[in-house]
């Protein structure tokens, strides 16, 4: 994604992302309009928690904008991190009766047999996505969002919060410092050793990270 000039082309191609405010990530929206991606297979995968209301529909806006067929999306429901809506602990305990695994073999079955999923948008969709925008994306995904986070005394500056930051954001001297440039991933909050760095308005002090990626897998993913 930092690559200046990206140019994809196979059978099949593909995006996993995360729901943010009914909406990709901010950096997988520019990673998308930036790429040159051809393929007569375009699928998208989001994964989360709650609900995705009309996720779909921006993927779909940004596809035809740039020329590419959105052959199929789906989503998986996992856990929803976002620490100001949700207590973690209850989302962990909840995970197991999502069934993951399963909807993922269904997922992978879909693709295998190139499924389509074509997605429709008419009015009430595109007046929905507005006032999701205007609702929650204006006010979750701020790129200044980072200057809000509350580092404790339990810091001991080990750097793990700037390894893991895919945006570059943060950088660590004698205290933790935060950039304007946060993409509100919550990877640092949620992978800090001592649990250091906290919001002002999250529901608890839990933290999660997806048992199958260690921390070592997303200080290479940033490499």
């Amino acid at each position: 994604m930092k690559q200046d000039s990206i140019e994809i082309t196979d059978d099949a191609v593909g995006i996993v992302a995360p729901v943010y405010a009914v909406e990709m990530p901010m950096m997988v929206k520019e990673f998308l309009i930036k790429a040159k991606i051809k393929t007569d297979y375009f699928f998208f995968v989001y994964t989360y928690g709650s609900g995705y209301a009309e996720a779909f529909a921006h993927v779909e806006l940004v596809c035809r904008e740039k020329g590419l067929k959105l052959s199929y999306i789906n989503a998986i429901q996992m856990v929803d991190n976002y620490l100001p809506g949700f207590e973690m602990q209850n989302q962990i305990d909840t995970l197991p009766k999502k069934n993951v695994e399963g909807q993922i073999e269904k997922l992978l079955s879909d693709i295998a047999d190139r499924s389509e999923t074509p997605v429709k948008i008419g009015a009430v969709n595109k007046a929905q996505m507005a006032m999701y925008q205007k609702m929650l994306a204006k006010r979750i995904l701020r790129k200044d969002t980072a200057r809000e986070y509350i580092v404790n005394d339990n810091c001991t500056r080990c750097g793990i919060c700037a390894k893991v930051c895919p945006a570059d954001n943060i950088t660590v001297t004698d205290k933790v410092h935060f950039a304007n440039k946060c993409e509100v991933c919550y990877a640092c909050l949620h992978n800090c050793p001592q649990n250091a760095i906290h919001m002002k308005n999250e529901r608890s002090a839990v933290r999660f990270r997806n048992e199958h990626i260690t921390l070592k897998d997303i200080i290479l993913a940033n490499e």
